[in-house]
């Protein structure tokens, strides 16, 4: 495993990280849930992401449950992260940015976490009803009573985070260090739109989520065949992923990606999770498992060197 550090922040996170999105606390039961996080902790990655909204905060109670319980993790060695933003009941204040709801909503993230502190916690949307000075004093506030010890972004603008970084620059408050937006060969906006590049000159670093496109670029998807044991197949995880296993053209594309990281020496997961690493500004792409040997086979991926010659291939591949 490779580590790189979060931004111009001090923390350090491992290249590959550790999700829970419509997998632990939902999809897969806790026993399955136990081997994919304990391979992941034995292969070096310290990096544990999760979020209030994940089956209603079931993903982070199983998650407290097997890393605290269970596994007996030091706190200490892993950088734990959640987020809020959506709605969690059908009161009209237990959703969104307000300092009430944030507030409210670490407090509850560290009970089912079983946690004293999260290391990172994320705004999983923007808020725009919300002033963004009351957002910042909020998030500095949590930081200076040690209940976070750093705060981000999740799927913000370009001026959004410029917006952010002005507040905390004008108030002297602590800045939002990372960024957390989808990113993968077949979603590469963030280059183009203005959010990387804002990112780094906020000193922010982005963990990515989906950086295989849900499974997508694994290949299994072959042909829109869909695998009884996949993620498509499943009422629950597969509901964002319909459209992409039907897409001819696109699966097309994935073959011939598939084709060329196996004549490299690798699989196609493990080159999309290089594609995303060859940024230095990429922090951590956040993986999802349901089978250790996934856990493993993501993880090489970080001794990947992804070469000019590789990125023109590839753009060729999915032009």
């Amino acid at each position: 495993m490779k580590y790189r550090q979060l931004g111009k922040s001090g923390v350090k996170l491992s290249v590959i990280g550790i999700g829970s999105w419509l997998t632990y606390g939902m999809g897969i039961d806790d026993k399955t849930a136990l081997k994919c996080i304990s391979t992941a902790i034995e292969h070096g990655i310290i990096f544990v992401d999760t979020a209030d909204i994940y089956n209603k905060g079931g993903a982070e109670t199983s998650l407290g449950k097997i890393l605290f319980d269970e596994m007996k993790v030091k706190r200490e060695d892993i950088v734990l992260a959640s987020k809020c933003f959506w709605p969690m009941s059908p009161n009209p204040n237990n959703q969104g940015l307000s300092r009430k709801h944030i507030v409210e909503s670490v407090n509850a993230s560290l009970k089912r976490l079983k946690a004293d502190y999260i290391d990172l916690y994320q705004c999983h949307r923007h808020d725009p009803s919300v002033p963004m000075e009351e957002i910042c004093r909020a998030f500095d506030d949590l930081i200076r009573q040690g209940k976070l010890l750093y705060w981000g972004v999740s799927v913000w603008s370009a001026e959004n985070i410029d917006d952010a970084a002005a507040v905390c620059e004008k108030h002297n408050l602590h800045r939002p260090v990372s960024n957390q937006p989808q990113y993968s060969i077949i979603r590469p906006q963030i280059e183009t739109d203005g959010v990387m590049a804002t990112c780094e000159k906020h000193g922010m670093g982005e963990v990515v989520w989906s950086p295989i496109a849900q499974g997508l670029l694994s290949g299994k998807y072959s042909g829109g065949i869909i695998p009884k044991d996949s993620r498509a197949a499943h009422d629950g995880m597969g509901a964002f992923m319909r459209d992409s296993v039907t897409d001819e053209a696109l699966l097309a594309k994935v073959d011939n990606f598939k084709k060329y990281a196996e004549s490299l020496g690798h699989t196609s997961t493990q080159l999309a999770l290089a594609w995303c690493l060859r940024k230095s500004n990429i922090t951590s792409a956040i993986t999802s498992a349901s089978r250790p040997e996934q856990i493993i086979e993501n993880c090489a991926a970080a001794d990947i060197e992804f070469t000019r010659e590789m990125e023109k291939r590839v753009k060729e591949i999915f032009a």
